[in-house]
């Protein structure tokens, strides 16, 4: 809750005003500082639809700040960017491809790692026994070994 209030406020005052930054460094600094913070982690993250969806609509939101409103060329008003047109502007992956990315490569680094290492076994092991993890005598890490 406060990531997304702190990046909403960042998002605010620096993509808002158009004339404080041009257009390149605006992308620059979403590729450099937002995506970042928001992608921290990611390789672990077990995505619902709606989590999905969620980060869709906060990278769409940035962009339109970005790229700011189009003007039609046959009316003459001011309209907002579609997505299919934020992507054209954009060319960067957007958030999800680069999330499924970075876990087939986190998947490929575990599945390469040596089979002593936890990470490596809780992967690809299988529980043995009957150890009941509400027992709070239960160490997790004695369950490891």
């Amino acid at each position: 809750m406060l990531l997304s209030l702190m990046l909403s406020l960042i998002v605010n005052s620096i993509f808002s005003n158009s004339l404080l930054f041009k257009k390149n460094v605006k992308i620059k600094m979403y590729r450099s500082i937002i995506l970042p913070v928001v992608l921290y982690g990611c390789e672990t993250w077990s995505l619902t639809l709606r989590e999905e969806s969620r980060l869709r609509v906060f990278g769409n939101r940035v962009l339109r700040r970005i790229f700011g409103p189009k003007r039609d060329w046959m009316t003459g008003e001011w309209r907002r960017i579609r997505n299919e047109g934020l992507n054209d502007l954009y060319s960067s992956p957007n958030s999800i491809r680069v999330i499924k990315s970075r876990r087939m490569s986190w998947a490929g680094h575990v599945a390469r790692v040596m089979e002593r290492r936890g990470v490596y076994r809780v992967l690809v092991g299988t529980p043995e026994g009957k150890i009941h993890l509400e027992d709070p005598g239960v160490d997790w890490r004695l369950i490891l070994r």
